[in-house]
């Protein structure tokens, strides 16, 4: 039953792409059959083999490790105003990415970060066919964020063409941060995690073809130059890092108390007016979709609304709602929903990716600000695609 599920969802979401598509005639199903089968390999190997178990216990104990690293310097600072015994999300899950944070400046610092994204890159463009740019900010953004990957691309910005420019931006907003992801694995099973940021760089490339097919003219498919600016000290990196990490933990912070009181504001107005609650409204619309992919029918209207609160608020509020009922669902509803989780695909990133392309080409940034909605529209197809084809595992 599961192999028919997967095709339900694997139609939905061609569906929905092939109908939105700016060049049909263009698309080009070789590689992303090439994809998808590379998908369901990794898939196999991270969830039901020896190596996939050894994988996934050693990096859920290393982000472990790193969390408690990172709550020790917490506790130096705010232990007083921590009462005993009990875990504030702020304290023990936000602040401790400062201590991320830093370690992924100093990967980046001695070119190990740089050298693995390059070579996986290399190898990905290998398997799909498409430029080097695609495949490098495709995992780049795995690593390094959806707004800081276009830092590194800052010459070839101004440089490619819209449609290129449309698939960066889905890869940027399909991936996350490595910088929060010792957060997520406090709300989601660390397994699942994992499985979603490798299959989200798939399935950012293959909804981008179909979406919007292109080849890329050889002379135009060179190899990420960065440019070089004035080589900053260990220690000032170290600082910067330091900054850098504690402004994600306070936006983050920030945002969840606005997104979270607005959701309880409406939450509110639904009950007075409907007797139902705004993510409830959401979850019935959203049940067609859950189910598709893969989810019962009688858990379809819980995973939806958790699905769509994600959409309009942001996966940290989605991920807090889904750990009170997660207890409570089939193992496959968790898996698949916690996939679905594992990204940057919310209204609110439409902001933040035109934004930070704006920031360093403001015409760029217009035309990314146009395509805003379609962005959001194929990076949410790409977290179906990832959720649907992981429930086949599951």
């Amino acid at each position: 039953m599961k192999f028919v599920y997967a095709l339900l969802g694997l139609l939905l979401v061609f569906g929905l792409a092939y109908a939105v598509s700016n060049n049909r005639k263009g698309i080009r199903y070789k590689p992303i059959l090439a994809m998808i089968v590379t998908q369901l390999v990794l898939g196999f190997i991270v969830l039901n083999t020896e190596i996939g178990i050894v994988l996934i216990k050693f990096v859920s104990g290393l982000f472990d490790k790193l969390m408690q690293f990172g709550i020790g310097g917490v506790e130096f600072v705010f232990g007083g105003l921590q009462n005993e015994g009990a875990s504030t999300f702020f304290l023990n899950v936000l602040l401790p990415i400062v201590f991320i944070s830093v370690l992924i400046g100093i990967l980046n610092f001695i070119k190990v970060l740089p050298f693995i994204i390059k070579y996986v890159g290399l190898a990905l463009s290998k398997i799909n066919g498409m430029g080097k740019l695609e495949n490098y900010v495709a995992v780049s953004a795995a690593v390094l964020g959806q707004s800081e990957v276009f830092l590194t691309t800052k010459k070839q910005l101004g440089q490619v063409s819209k449609q290129r420019l449309y698939t960066l931006c889905t890869s940027a907003m399909s991936a996350v941060s490595v910088a929060i992801v010792g957060a997520y694995m406090t709300m989601l099973e660390p397994k699942y995690v994992v499985v979603a940021i490798i299959l989200n760089i798939f399935s950012a490339l293959i909804i981008a073809s179909l979406i919007n097919p292109y080849k890329v003219p050889p002379e135009e498919d060179v190899a990420v130059v960065q440019e070089e600016g004035k080589k900053e000290s260990f220690f000032q990196m170290i600082s910067e890092s330091i900054m850098d990490g504690f402004k994600v933990a306070i936006i983050v912070g920030a945002m969840l108390i606005g997104f979270i009181a607005l959701m309880n504001m409406i939450n509110w107005v639904f009950e007075a007016i409907f007797q139902l609650s705004f993510q409830n409204v959401l979850g019935y619309i959203f049940a067609p979709v859950a189910f598709l992919m893969g989810v019962p029918w009688s858990e379809a209207v819980s995973a939806g609304g958790i699905m769509a609160t994600k959409l309009v608020t942001n996966e940290f509020v989605a991920m807090l709602n889904f750990k009170d009922i997660a207890s409570g669902m089939s193992d496959r509803t968790v898996g698949i929903v916690s996939v679905f989780l594992v990204s940057f695909a919310n209204f609110s990133s439409i902001g933040i990716i035109t934004g930070a392309v704006k920031a360093l080409h403001d015409k760029r940034g217009d035309e990314v600000a146009q395509f805003g909605l379609k962005l959001l529209f194929g990076s949410t197809l790409a977290s179906i695609l990832s959720s649907t084809l992981i429930g086949l595992f599951l």
